[in-house]
């Protein structure tokens, strides 16, 4: 907004004013942001239905350890506490900029040796239905963790911002050139800093929907009403 306005005012002080087809402009500007925001949106849909699988597996597991007659109430807390710590640190993780899964490698590991030590209370088939549902719990933690991980390419983001504070360098003058002099200067000023405040508006929330678990955005995914225990 300051570029857009200081560029407005040297325009006029220094007579500035030429007139370019402001299309190809709009074309460098306007298709790779949308395309960013298109992007940015897709991945927060694929993000929610990966958090929907993972809740409903980590679930699945749980109602197939509770209904094993075989296994005593502590077994039984036992593997709840496992899910809840699985549960808890998927979304720690989330919520953290951090990209090592060692961590919450280990913990759904201990899901596959409880299950391994207590193998007399658990029949081959419960036994192959359980890692069935701990195959889609691996499978969503992987994809939300490659969510979490490769975003919008930087050098898309860093054209597209580029390209912004670049627009009222050529913006400014074309619009003097096109509405004329004698026109008020304060419509100028009115409409390249209209226009500006849109596209830098447009890449903030590009910016925000890019990473949508850090609980800053306003669309940013709730990831309390994923959690094992919500």
């Amino acid at each position: 907004m300051i570029i857009a306005f200081i560029t407005t005012m040297l325009a006029y002080t220094f007579n500035i004013s030429f007139n370019v087809d402001l299309t190809l402009i709009s074309i460098a500007v306007i298709f790779p942001l949308v395309f960013t925001i298109r992007g940015s949106f897709r991945r927060r849909e694929k993000a929610l239905e990966h958090l929907s699988q993972f809740r409903s597996s980590i679930k699945t597991v749980h109602y197939f350890v509770l209904s094993n007659k075989k296994l005593s109430e502590e077994n039984k807390n036992e593997v709840s506490k496992i899910l809840l710590e699985i549960s808890e640190n998927v979304m720690g993780h989330l919520k953290n900029n951090t990209y090592t899964t060692k961590d919450l490698d280990d913990v759904i590991e201990k899901v596959y040796i409880f299950i391994d030590e207590k193998g007399e209370f658990f029949s081959g088939k419960i036994r192959d239905k359980v890692f069935r549902f701990m195959n889609d719990l691996h499978e969503s933690i992987e994809n939300l963790h490659a969510i979490h991980t490769h975003r919008t390419p930087i050098s898309l983001k860093a054209y597209c911002k580029i390209f912004i504070y670049m627009f009222p360098l050529i913006y400014a003058p074309t619009i003097i050139s096109n509405i004329g002099l004698e026109t008020p200067q304060w419509f100028t000023y009115f409409i390249v800093m209209v226009t500006e405040f849109i596209l830098i508006s447009l890449y903030n929330i590009q910016d925000q929907l890019e990473y949508p678990f850090d609980d800053v955005g306003l669309d940013d995914i709730q990831l309390d009403n994923f959690k094992f225990d919500r």
